[in-house]
């Protein structure tokens, strides 16, 4: 925790984040909506994430069955950046959250870009809708140019990708959760969360097991 706080006394609402980041996964992630996380001249607008709570009974998370070279990073501290590759196409990015050594993470799933928005359109040029660069945690990524290069980086230093509080809290009232998207195990658990009505919310997909034969 003091590491987290170095050189941010000055920015009280950066040390109330380190704090909300430092502690359980879930008020960790709901006190993620409505921040800002900005790359190379763009800055998105959290809208929707996914909360993992590491080796403590979660199978879906990547750390369930403890540490690997890939999740690493999930063990602390909080704060910094977990990237991996999915689908052999795409990057994700989730924030370390809880005590070092807990494992746990939160997925940003979509955002809303709130500047460089030209730069976010050249990135993304085939993309029709200003409202669909972010929206998905693979477009976020490809948005804002996270690729393997952010694995590990303290997100609320003064790096090359910076998390930055909201401008104002999301009030509980324009909050809503739900099962998280995609997942292998434990399907129903109401671990993501999302600005109600935002329209770079993802679409809901329950994961369904291919058959074999």
């Amino acid at each position: 925790m003091d590491a987290l706080r170095t050189g941010r006394a000055s920015d009280p609402a950066l040390v109330t984040l380190a704090d909300l980041l430092a502690g359980p996964v879930l008020p960790a992630a709901r006190g993620l909506l409505g921040c800002r996380l900005s790359v190379g001249g763009v800055t998105v607008r959290i809208t929707e994430v996914e909360a993992y709570a590491g080796t403590a009974g979660d199978p879906a998370s990547h750390a369930h069955r403890g540490r690997t070279p890939r999740n690493a990073v999930m063990f602390g501290p909080a704060g910094h950046a977990y990237v991996y590759f999915t689908y052999g196409m795409h990057w994700c990015v989730n924030v370390v959250t809880g005590s070092e050594g807990e494992a746990s993470a939160v997925l940003l799933r979509a955002g809303e870009v709130v500047d460089g928005l030209d730069a976010a359109r050249a990135r993304r040029p085939a993309v029709r809708r200003d409202v669909d660069l972010a929206r998905g945690p693979a477009r976020l990524c490809a948005t804002l140019g996270i690729d393997r290069s952010a694995y590990g980086l303290d997100l609320l230093g003064d790096g090359p990708v910076r998390l930055r509080p909201a401008a104002a809290p999301v009030p509980d009232t324009a909050l809503s959760a739900g099962p998280r998207v995609g997942v292998t195990g434990a399907h129903d658990m109401p671990w993501r969360f999302w600005i109600t009505g935002d329209p770079t919310v993802s679409a809901y997909r329950r994961h369904v097991p291919r058959r074999r034969g």
